[in-house]
């Protein structure tokens, strides 16, 4: 598969290059910098400001912890996360939510979290033995002072063995959302949980070598803001950075390669910084490994 983006610079970000930690209950690997651990070569990408790849032991997690101002949200690779907040207790959770099936979060769940003006939640693996494995990514909002909000969406394999899904897109009203819009909680892209950010996630499911093993990312996903007045709806910012992850899942055996070019293929736990992108532009994903390989692809605004 030949080059495309030629005007695009990719340069791989390899596992070993992560922040490690082993607290016995939590192994964490870091991609850009956390807690304890700083390289100034990693600390953010246009909007990405956060990705951890954690695994919790069963009966241990996150105790209550406040959050401010960020946009945060968990995706669920293996195992269970249990996860409550200080906007809805356990029992008080009304008709229309199940317990379980809010709480409990599984496989394909993804939970997400608007910090804003300040929240707080827990995040614990209640599991009698079994580990969870999980994506733990933060955003930078377009504004602070935000209402606290939260959304909890199920995303099916069998869609991102189609081709990449999008898990997150913009609130459609923009940065100067009504609390009508902020309410009604509109995406862009339908189906996706909106985000308060120029910032588009999505995740895929990609065959051996061999199969249906290519994958395309549009840039910016055609993502277009909503007008509350009835005018003209906005496009997203034209220029863009795209931070792709393979998460560790298959056991090293999942590969891929970006825009056919040799010196970007990516292993498990591997990410890539692809700057110099332009809303609309291609971008191919490869599997080339012996397994099927799940990938994360975070598209923000340059």
């Amino acid at each position: 598969m030949a080059k495309t983006l030629h005007h695009a610079k990719i340069i791989p970000h390899r596992s070993a290059t992560r922040g490690h930690s082993d607290h016995g209950w939590l192994n964490t690997y870091h991609s850009f910098s956390f807690a304890d651990w700083y390289d100034p070569r990693f600390t953010s990408f246009g909007a990405l400001r956060v990705l951890n790849e954690d695994r919790v032991k069963a009966q241990s997690g996150f105790p209550t912890h406040p959050h401010r101002d960020f946009e945060i949200f968990s995706y669920l690779l293996s195992g269970e996360l249990t996860h409550r907040d200080s906007m809805l207790k356990k029992g008080s959770e009304g008709a229309n939510v199940s317990p379980d099936k809010f709480y409990r979060m599984r496989r394909g769940d993804v939970q997400f979290t608007t910090g804003g003006t300040g929240i707080a939640h827990s995040e614990t693996n209640e599991h009698r033995s079994e580990t969870v494995h999980f994506l733990q990514i933060w955003a930078i909002p377009w504004k602070r002072g935000l209402t606290p909000r939260y959304h909890t969406s199920h995303f099916a394999e069998e869609d991102k063995r189609k081709g990449f899904v999008v898990i997150l897109s913009p609130l459609a009203a923009g940065r100067e959302a009504s609390k009508k819009a902020e309410e009604e909680a509109r995406a862009v892209v339908e189906g996706s949980i909106p985000i308060h950010a120029d910032f588009v996630m999505g995740a895929g499911l990609i065959a051996p070598e061999g199969e249906k093993n290519v994958f395309e990312w549009k840039v910016g996903a055609d993502a277009r803001f909503a007008s509350e007045d009835g005018g003209e709806e906005k496009t997203q910012a034209s220029k863009r950075k795209v931070f792709v992850h393979v998460p560790m899942t298959k056991g090293g055996k999942a590969k891929v390669r970006l825009d056919g070019r040799e010196d970007a293929v990516l292993g498990e736990g591997d990410g890539a910084f692809i700057d110099g992108l332009n809303a609309g532009d291609r971008l191919t994903v490869e599997s080339v490994g012996s397994a099927e390989a799940e990938v994360i692809v975070l598209d923000s605004e340059a």
